[in-house]
């Protein structure tokens, strides 16, 4: 009997880790997330004042005047793109430097791996941890911006949403790449330098895309920074675009954030299959 109780207790220990294994993981994240926390609160909020301080009390006084938006003013036409940014900054963070530790420099993954948890379990555990950083983080710039006063319309909570797919939209493509690399020569630097600061500067975040030469326009068109400071405006402040347009905004996010996911799940159970 009492063998016959121990033999259940380690199948049914055996199988917590297939059954909650992607939940595993992400408290195994969030715990590591604690080493930094206190630069995670400090930019948190730091960084939304900062930005909406400088647009809203100094360089907004300058372009309101010749901004050509109306009744708009310059600093609730940029909010909904900073917030969105900050959540693609977030999650560019999280789907770089973890992914290629977990592989080569701690290879957590492996040891995971072993427990057993599968590879796809290991990837949605991340993302999950990406979406639990995100949410404050957007929170928290979307309360900045109402004390501002940058959020004219009701709808504009839906910023936050906004803002989260698009950090997710940039940060699970992200992690289908970093997933394969086993060569550490910078990757995540170059990406935050050539890939994510140029689509900030190139996506309609400061000026209307249409404001671009149209053979730079196509650089918005492929950023899902664009689409979700477009969408971001829509909620926030009743910017006119055609309905077809909206849900472009929405779709093509989607699909990254699908394509990103499944891609990334694919490579990871393929490196640890090895």
């Amino acid at each position: 009997m009492t063998a016959l109780i121990e033999s259940t207790a380690a199948i049914e220990a055996a199988l917590k880790p297939r059954r909650y294994g992607s939940w595993y993981v992400a408290e195994h994240r969030l715990r590591g997330m604690r080493s930094y926390y206190k630069t995670l609160v400090f930019t948190s909020i730091g960084s939304p004042f900062m930005y909406l301080f400088a647009l809203g009390v100094g360089l907004a006084t300058l372009v309101d005047k010749n901004s050509g938006l109306g009744s708009t003013s310059y600093l609730v036409f940029v909010a909904p793109a900073l917030i969105a940014s900050a959540a693609v900054t977030a999650a560019v963070e999280e789907c770089t430097y973890p992914i290629v530790m977990g592989f080569k420099w701690n290879p957590i993954f492996l040891g995971i791996n072993a427990a057993p948890i599968s590879g796809n379990q290991i990837v949605n555990g991340i993302f999950i941890a990406v979406l639990a950083r995100l949410f404050p983080t957007t929170l928290i710039y979307y309360a900045v911006m109402l004390i501002f006063g940058a959020v004219p319309s009701p709808l504009g909570v839906l910023d936050i949403p906004i803002a989260i797919l698009i950090g997710m939209a940039f940060g699970l493509v992200i992690a289908s790449y970093m997933a394969t690399v086993e060569q550490d020569v910078g990757q995540p630097a170059f990406i935050q330098r050539f890939i994510v600061t140029p689509l900030f500067l190139f996506s309609g975040t400061f000026f209307p895309l249409s404001q671009m030469p149209v053979f730079l326009q196509w650089i918005g068109w492929i950023s899902p920074l664009w689409h979700g400071t477009e969408l971001g405006r829509v909620v926030s402040y009743g910017a006119v675009e055609p309905g077809w347009l909206t849900l472009v905004h929405v779709l093509y996010p989607l699909a990254l954030c699908i394509y990103g996911w499944r891609r990334t799940q694919v490579v990871v159970t393929r490196r640890l299959d090895k």
